[in-house]
């Protein structure tokens, strides 16, 4: 079993879709530590705010299985396939970290995932697994977020 640190975000009825996310989360994977939500700007284009947090959970999926079952989830609730990358979109599912696999260059299967760098996807991990080690910088994710820039995106808690 692996430890795997999922980011959920969406800017198109966000209380919808991550309310659906998390539910099919717990009946796939059973019990799994849920992050506060975060409202931020959207990073890479113009678009409505998005909603984001984390969830950890344990599994026996390989990445890629894993990251199939994702992307299958995400199509399930109207996630668009034939638009621009960065764009409006009902559920963004992405693996973060996988244990401490470290794998790069691979499509978008990158973990740990660089969007790491920004506050949406950093600060709900810090919050649910403050001591959990960076795979490659060995700093906690506390640590990571104490040193963040935090007025360069700022965050505000959103009630799910």
């Amino acid at each position: 079993m692996a430890r795997v640190y999922l980011s959920l975000g969406s800017n198109l009825e966000p209380h919808r879709y991550l309310r659906v996310a998390l539910d099919e989360l717990r009946a796939r994977f059973g019990a799994i530590a849920v992050s506060p939500a975060y409202r931020s700007k959207s990073v890479g284009f113009d678009g409505a705010d998005f909603v984001n947090l984390a969830v950890g959970l344990d599994t026996d999926l390989s990445p890629e299985a894993l990251n199939d079952w994702l992307h299958a989830l995400e199509d399930r609730h109207g996630r668009r396939r034939d638009v621009p990358r960065f764009s409006d979109r009902t559920l963004d599912l992405d693996i973060v970290l996988y244990g401490d696999l470290v794998r790069q260059g691979e499509g978008h299967l990158d973990i740990p995932r660089k969007e790491l760098r920004h506050a949406f996807v950093l600060k709900p991990i810090a919050d649910i697994a403050p001591e959990l080690r960076h795979p490659v910088s060995g700093k906690t994710m506390a640590a990571l977020w104490a040193a963040f820039p935090v007025e360069s995106e700022p965050l505000v808690v959103e009630a799910l």
